[in-house]
């Protein structure tokens, strides 16, 4: 297991378990330094149970950022319910670290298996991380990136902005 799964799961059953929030390692690996958006994911039986994540970095460090996010992604996901103690056994992790987003101007530079998308109008902002089960066109990407929003899928005018990530499982 990559060591910033294994720092989300630790993030995770201690929050869970105890209540508090870990500290970041004393000695972090070159990945865990930079600083960098972050989401983390959780899954359990092969469902979706939890995913939150900042596109732009809002801590110190990706290990601050996961620590953060893994707890969010346990607790405040407004889809679920807070992740039980007894869960813990069941759910599957994974990290995406994200670049910095870029616009796009013309939707032929996006990929949704290369990509994820931020679509933005106004201060609505929706996002999508690539290379999702089930989401295989340009289209689609958009259309759930516009819904996440708030934003109807046949609204054309948003800025549209890709990344790419690096998945840790």
């Amino acid at each position: 297991m990559h060591p910033l799964v294994m720092l989300a799961r630790q993030a995770i059953e201690t929050y869970v378990k105890e209540g508090c929030a870990i500290e970041p390692p004393a000695e972090l690996i070159p990945e865990m330094k930079e600083k960098a958006g972050a989401f983390v994911s959780l899954k359990k039986h092969g469902e979706l149970r939890g995913c939150i994540g900042s596109f732009m970095p809002s801590c110190d460090n990706v290990a601050s950022e996961v620590i953060k996010n893994a707890i969010y992604a346990a607790t405040q996901d407004p889809r679920f319910h807070c992740v039980r103690p007894e869960e813990l056994d069941d759910l599957v992790y994974s990290v995406d670290v994200l670049s910095l987003p870029e616009e796009v101007r013309d939707i032929k530079k996006l990929n949704p298996k290369k990509y994820g998308v931020i679509v933005s109008k106004g201060q609505r902002k929706g996002l999508l991380l690539p290379d999702l089960e089930g989401v295989d066109t340009v289209e689609e990407q958009l259309r759930i990136a516009k819904m996440k929003a708030g934003l109807s899928p046949g609204d054309e005018e948003v800025k549209i902005f890709r990344f790419e990530v690096r998945r840790y499982h």
